[in-house]
């Protein structure tokens, strides 16, 4: 196996704290890497330093020769000037700057060095890049090419830095949490297309199921260095509760040869000889294996919620819309106590929006909700986190409790709770611009349970958090005594926590599932079917009405000629498309030959992709 990249003795601290010592690995031509870590350990900044963007104190990053990178950061940045398509352009991979140097060349005079450039266009498939570009943004649901930047939210940004960086077609790829703010159909057809392609990777994600189904090899970040998983996610939870049962029986060896080091360490007079001095270091060393703590969050927190009676909430024929985008129409449904109701569906079919009527922070075009008094909300929301970044952490959730209830004359204080969900107490003494953004997550997630509600409803609370938050959130959320209403994309963590589905499936209809969501996805044929060949043709970005009174109906006269027609011009824009690209690498053109076939290739491949919907939406009615 060709090795790709080689981590090689990689040390990093930041202020006081050392993230990583002495870290080595490697990733070969092929593997699938997962990296796995708390919150706070220094995944992202591993990432940077694997990618270039920053430094590590100690060691090198050696990579094969010629290797071409792409990194998909945490957060990643534009100009917001630019439009969506320019963005795809803006970032300088060699493909971008390969394709400036074309345009330059070609409105210099002399177009010197024009073969040249033209050879390793083609080499390195540069005339396809913009019909790549879209086909990729079209399958991550962003269809609106000319848009600026400025009028997109920061999940689209997310989700064309993601398209960003596959369109490059790298040998390998960085993805830093890749799953954020796409819908489940999205991270479907992601976790597809990096199963079947041969790319190499190395990604952070808390995506459980995703990790499994894509990754054949684990790294875990753990106590300053790095544990290496032949396997997917299941093999590395089987190994690292090995790994974890070992260390345990080592610590318990050192501490007991400890004791018998430290009165020999007390007994021993002041003069030594050599003997005694070489004991003496290996006292310290089995100091540091006695002390080495093997931390698992094995307790159960089981915290009293307030009362709530019968009454939830009735939902009363709501309907809204924004426009000509409707999300509910006369919407009904009557709540019950102690119900646990995960919300699905793609973005923009108005989940988000339903938990805010729910909650009074927007009002329903026509109905209304009917809410019990007794209930207490306690909402987690993706825009809620709101903290002044010079207060201590301890101090934040005090400002929301002191303590919390635990029933039956049971009481936790704030440092206590925070424990729980692995603040330290010398994390909760630091200031809170200091943590990553995933600490942040969970310290804000811990104000909103710290308020007793009965009733959570929690927006995207997945976002950012590591694996071993989500397994305490899953395991509260388990034994919560109230009620829950989690939207989320996070497969795993619904199937953990909720009894049933609401199925946002867009233009006001919402299905009621009584189950998870592998079991709704198990008995729903594939929402996302794809079209062409390699992937190159466009997804409509709008699908097509093809039922009447439940039935499919039939292709017309016209329809019928139009589809057949279509087939044809498809193929004669297809050869006319080869023939370009075949005369632009031949290096026998006139210079005004290059350039009008230069300018006839995006009109091709426009009409391609205008006449491939088309031709879609037409196959899809019966003939």
């Amino acid at each position: 196996m060709v090795s790709y990249l080689q981590a090689q003795n990689l040390t990093r601290s930041v202020g006081d704290k050392t993230l990583f010592r002495d870290l080595s690995f490697s990733i070969g031509e092929g593997q699938k890497v997962g990296l796995i870590a708390q919150n706070g350990t220094g995944k992202s900044t591993l990432l940077n330093i694997l990618a270039g963007k920053d430094q590590a104190d100690e060691g090198q990053v050696v990579f094969h020769n010629d290797l071409r990178i792409g990194y998909l950061e945490q957060t990643p940045h534009y100009p917001l000037d630019l439009t969506v398509i320019e963005a795809c352009f803006w970032h300088g991979n060699e493909t971008t700057n390969l394709i400036r140097e074309y345009e330059t060349c070609m409105a210099s005079a002399s177009q010197e060095g024009l073969q040249d450039i033209l050879d390793r266009m083609e080499q390195q498939k540069a005339w396809d890049y913009e019909n790549r570009a879209k086909t990729i943004l079209s399958q991550l649901s962003v269809t609106e090419w000319d848009k600026p930047l400025s009028q997109l939210s920061g999940g689209q940004l997310k989700r064309i830095a993601l398209a960003n960086t596959l369109i490059m077609e790298p040998d390998l790829l960085i993805l830093d949490e890749p799953t954020n703010h796409l819908d489940l159909q999205m991270i479907e057809w992601l976790e597809n297309y990096l199963s079947r392609s041969n790319i190499t990777l190395l990604m952070v994600t808390h995506d459980r199921y995703f990790l499994d189904r894509v990754c054949s090899v684990i790294l875990e970040l753990d106590e300053e260095t790095i544990y290496t998983y032949q396997g997917n996610y299941a093999y590395f939870l089987e190994h690292r509760a090995q790994r974890l049962e070992v260390a345990k029986a080592e610590v318990a060896r050192a501490t007991n040869l400890y004791r018998t080091e430290l009165d020999w360490m007390r007994r021993m007079p002041q003069a030594r000889g050599h003997k005694a001095r070489y004991r003496e270091e290996a006292f310290y060393e089995l100091e540091k294996q006695a002390h080495r703590r093997i931390e698992e969050q094995q307790v159960r927190l089981e915290m009293k919620s307030t009362y709530i009676g019968s009454k939830i909430f009735e939902a009363e024929y709501v309907s809204k819309a924004y426009g000509d985008l409707v999300l509910l129409k006369d919407f009904y449904y009557n709540f019950s106590r102690y119900e646990k109701l995960g919300i699905v569906g793609n973005n923009g079919t108005g989940k988000s929006t339903f938990v805010k009527m729910l909650l009074g922070l927007v009002k329903p075009d026509s109905g209304r909700f009917v809410v019990g008094e007794t209930v207490r909300f306690g909402y987690y929301s993706q825009e809620g986190m709101q903290f002044d970044e010079q207060m201590k952490v301890i101090d934040a959730v005090r400002k929301t409790a002191e303590y919390v209830d635990l029933g039956g004359g049971r009481k936790l204080s704030a440092m206590q709770f925070l424990q729980h969900f692995m603040f330290s107490p010398q994390q909760q003494q630091n200031y809170i611009y200091k943590l990553s953004g995933g600490e942040k997550r969970r310290l804000y997630l811990c104000t909103v349970l710290m308020q007793s509600p009965n009733f959570l409803v929690l927006d995207e609370p997945t976002n950012d958090l590591d694996i071993t938050s989500l397994q305490i959130l899953e395991q509260y959320l388990q034994d919560f005594k109230g009620c829950v209403i989690i939207i989320s994309h996070d497969r795993y963590f619904m199937d953990k926590v909720v009894d049933h589905l609401f199925v946002f499936k867009g233009n006001g209809e919402v299905k009621d599932f009584p189950g998870n969501y592998t079991q709704y996805r198990s008995l729903t044929p594939d929402p996302s079917p794809r079209r062409g060949e390699n992937n190159q043709k466009i997804q409509s970005n709008q699908s097509t009405q093809n039922t009447q009174n439940g039935r499919k109906r039939k292709m017309s006269f016209r329809e019928r000629q139009e589809f057949e027609a279509l087939g044809e011009e498809i193929d004669a824009l297809e050869k006319e498309k080869a023939d370009i690209e075949a005369a632009l690498s031949s290096g026998t053109l006139q210079t005004q030959q290059i350039i009008d076939m230069s300018k006839r290739l995006p009109v091709v491949n426009d009409l391609l992709d205008e006449k491939s919907m088309r031709w879609l939406e037409l196959s899809e009615i019966e003939s």
